[in-house]
């Protein structure tokens, strides 16, 4: 047991003023297929980075390459593909297939083997939803615990684990699709009742913070079911050294991440409809100016994603054009909140602010001050074209690994946001029914009468 890898947390992977690259390296890897620069790992060729993933007797490779490798390498080849790959090595190097195997030689590589089993199916564990992933796992897994019990117990906790969160994921993944037929279920019935009835968001819950909270605890549930490969799964193309394999282009699975976007855009489409729903124009500017309130104390909490869901909400045309609704609203404080989500200078004030936030996110006592939830939408924005400005193959015909530490670097700090506990949830948010935008406008028009001809023909053509 103590000869065990040590795994740090994910805080202490990347260094947050630049971050580690110093990987500890064996005598072997000063070898054709690595390349380094002042101690740092710049690039390889595939194979050579494969090996250097797999441990042996002296050797365990350094976390942050771990958490790197496996995250982009899925740019180039499937994971069960590199899965086969680590079990063969393992086997081959460690003689594992031979009949009547040395026992001491097992126990020095053993906990190496198992420590990086662990490591990928605890960060990754929806590579292991593929049938081919868990054959392998279990295979090299039996080999190494055969005959040793202390193994044989560490590899039934290995398993149990990954088989627990991948039913937590299809629980969760059956419980959106029910959320969503809920609330198209009773959009219909939005339609047929009348105004008196329908519940609003200020009666349902009419304190601002009480509602920032809310929204914050769906924003956690929903961040923890993104596994950090849907980020690089979601830009997977060509490898250009194997015109045959689109890299399972095809299958991409980034399910969470998805639904973390639809999430952001139904809130958008909440706000907008509780303002566009009362009759009266003072309940309709009530309502504005609670979402105001609602929108600075996630401002506060660091919930920057259901910011602006809210401010992308307010500034619907439907909701914009209510001239008359809006000359009743204190607008200053709104004013303060669009100017610290102004997308100009690529978001300068945001980003800002998003430091701020994961600065106090390091040094926070309470789970409360530990909170922040990005700008999804501009995350992957980021990503997408860190991604798009480098090359993944230098002209050489090596893996770029430079791009995967600035990629690794980026999902890193995205995982450790995610890991912050969350209370229960308000059915409410997720399950009332939301309008379309053509029953937006109708909604609008209706509230403050069309004002030009754009306006009237578009009010003719909805009734």
């Amino acid at each position: 047991q103590e000869r065990m890898p040590q795994t740090p947390p994910f805080a202490a992977m990347f260094d947050s003023s630049s971050y580690t690259r110093n990987l500890y390296q064996s005598k072997e890897d000063n070898r054709g297929g690595l390349y380094y620069h002042d101690n740092n790992l710049l690039s390889g060729s595939l194979e050579a980075l494969i090996q250097h993933l797999v441990p042996n007797v002296d050797y365990y490779p350094d976390r942050t390459y771990i958490f790197t490798f496996l995250l982009s390498s899925r740019l180039f080849m499937h994971p069960y593909e590199l899965m086969a790959k680590v079990c063969h090595l393992c086997i081959q190097q460690q003689r594992l297939s031979e009949p009547g195997l040395d026992k001491n030689r097992i126990r020095k590589i053993a906990p190496k083997i198992l420590q990086l089993l662990t490591e990928w199916t605890e960060t990754f564990p929806y590579d292991f939803r593929d049938e081919r992933m868990m054959r392998n796992l279990k295979e090299l897994a039996q080999r190494i615990a055969s005959g040793d019990e202390m193994y044989w117990k560490n590899v039934q906790q290995l398993l149990q684990n990954l088989i627990q969160k991948l039913a937590a994921v299809s629980q969760y993944e059956e419980v959106l699709a029910k959320i969503n037929a809920t609330s198209t279920d009773r959009l219909t019935v939005l339609k047929t009742k009348p105004q008196s009835i329908q519940r609003d968001i200020i009666t349902v819950c009419n304190d601002p913070y009480a509602l920032a909270q809310q929204l914050t605890h769906i924003e956690l549930e929903r961040l923890n079911y993104i596994g950090p490969e849907e980020f690089v799964q979601a830009f997977v193309q060509k490898d250009p050294l194997d015109n045959d394999k689109s890299c399972y282009g095809d299958r991409k699975k980034t399910r969470n991440l998805e639904a973390y976007v639809e999430w952001f855009n139904r809130l958008s489409y909440l706000v907008a409809t509780e303002i566009c729903m009362p009759v009266k124009k003072k309940h309709r500017a009530r309502v504005i100016e609670y979402f105001i309130d609602v929108a600075r104390e996630c401002f506060n909490i660091g919930n920057f994603n259901s910011l602006m869901a809210i401010i992308s909400g307010m500034n619907m045309s439907p909701v914009s054009r209510l001239k008359k609704t809006w000359a009743k609203v204190k607008t200053a404080k709104f004013d303060i909140l669009e100017h610290q989500m102004d997308p100009s200078s690529n978001f300068y004030n945001y980003r800002t602010a998003l430091r701020g936030a994961a600065q106090r996110s390091l040094t926070a006592h309470s789970n409360r001050e530990k909170i922040v939830i990005p700008f999804f939408s501009l995350l992957i924005k980021d990503i997408y074209f860190l991604n798009e400005g480098c090359a993944n193959r230098l002209p050489n015909g090596h893996v770029n690994f430079e791009k995967f530490w600035e990629l690794a670097k980026q999902v890193s700090e995205f995982m450790m946001w995610k890991q912050v506990e969350c209370p229960k949830i308000l059915q409410y948010l997720l399950t009332v029914p939301v309008f379309s935008d053509d029953a937006l406008y109708l909604a609008s028009y209706e509230s403050e009468s069309p004002e030009n001809h754009i306006e009237k023909d578009r009010w003719k053509t909805l009734r």
